[in-house]
């Protein structure tokens, strides 16, 4: 028995080394060259053609290759029984958390300004500094990281989630009051899972509730962004700029406004990525335990969708 690799367009050489490296007696096999379907237990997904799993008739294991299970949930296909685990490392939290940091204290201390200033010849020491207050949406594990750190910096920052949380070090809202949350900050950082109700969340509706020169970080789906709506609400002065790491399509088509967009800085989704050395332990680890009937590690609630 073993286990299957489905991401297309990527080599994932890395992930079949590490994983036999920690047991040789477990068979992977790479897609398109699947020829053993019986033998699948578990497969790992990334961005996988929807409805190939109905083709693994012992197939008892589902394991995302990242921390998201979106691209997983939106194949409609796949057995309700079916348990689906993501990855869970220290090593995504660090770099998802310095990733937003980097963004926030850019737009605090004005580093692109700068560069235009240079670009320019223009010295101009007015203003160095922009005071800023950070809501996260969705203050889970990465975000709670991220509100931690920022907090130890001595940044103000507050916190919005699904729903009421117990007593917390920092401000809390819960969806009901994300009109309050919007008026508390000034630079708004998107870090919620993707579901039916956050999909297209951030978009002209919400820009128009928040204080008006709002920075806006999204490093959590391409989809939580109605991207037309972002140039809108930064033609109406409700967004001053953004620092995106997503997109509706990647990679970023080369007609896409954004490319062009000054206010606009764009990553190619690197804000944290997958250490298939962290993710291999965690990989095997439920491969045994779904064949042993025990709890798995990192299991989602896929009512919840995550």
């Amino acid at each position: 028995m073993g286990i299957a690799i489905i991401s297309p367009g990527r080599d994932v050489s890395i992930w079949v080394e590490n994983i036999t490296k920690i047991d040789k007696n477990i068979k992977v096999q790479v897609y398109p060259n699947i020829n053993d379907l019986e033998n699948v237990q578990a497969v790992i997904l990334w961005q996988h053609p929807h409805g190939i799993l109905e083709t693994f008739p012992n197939l008892k294991l589902i394991c995302s290759m990242g921390a998201g299970v979106d691209h997983i949930l939106t194949d409609k296909k796949i057995p309700d029984h079916l348990p689906i685990v993501r990855i869970v490392d220290e090593k995504l939290t660090f770099s998802m958390t310095n990733y937003v940091v980097m963004g926030v204290l850019n737009f605090h201390r004005q580093t692109l300004r700068y560069l235009k200033d240079k670009q320019r010849r223009v010295w101009d020491m007015t203003n160095p500094e922009i005071p800023v207050r950070v809501g996260v949406m969705g203050a889970g594990e990465l975000g709670g990281d991220i509100i931690e750190k920022l907090k130890f910096m001595g940044i103000d920052v507050v916190g919005l989630g699904n729903s009421p949380k117990k007593v917390l070090d920092y401000p809390y809202y819960d969806k009901t009051q994300t009109n309050e949350f919007l008026k508390a900050i000034n630079v708004l950082v998107c870090m919620l899972p993707l579901t039916r109700e956050t999909e297209g969340i951030l978009n002209i509706d919400l820009f128009r509730k928040c204080n008006k020169g709002t920075y806006l970080i999204n490093v959590a789906r391409g989809k939580h962004l109605l991207e037309e709506d972002l140039l809108l609400a930064i033609e109406e002065g409700f967004i001053s700029g953004a620092l995106l790491d997503v997109f509706q399509k990647e990679p970023l088509p080369e007609s896409h406004p954004f490319w062009t967009k000054e206010e606009i800085m764009i990553t190619p989704h690197i804000a944290s990525v997958t250490n298939p050395e962290a993710a291999a332990p965690q990989i095997v680890e439920n491969y045994h335990r779904i064949n042993k009937n025990l709890k798995l590690l990192n299991e989602i609630d896929r009512i919840k969708g995550y």
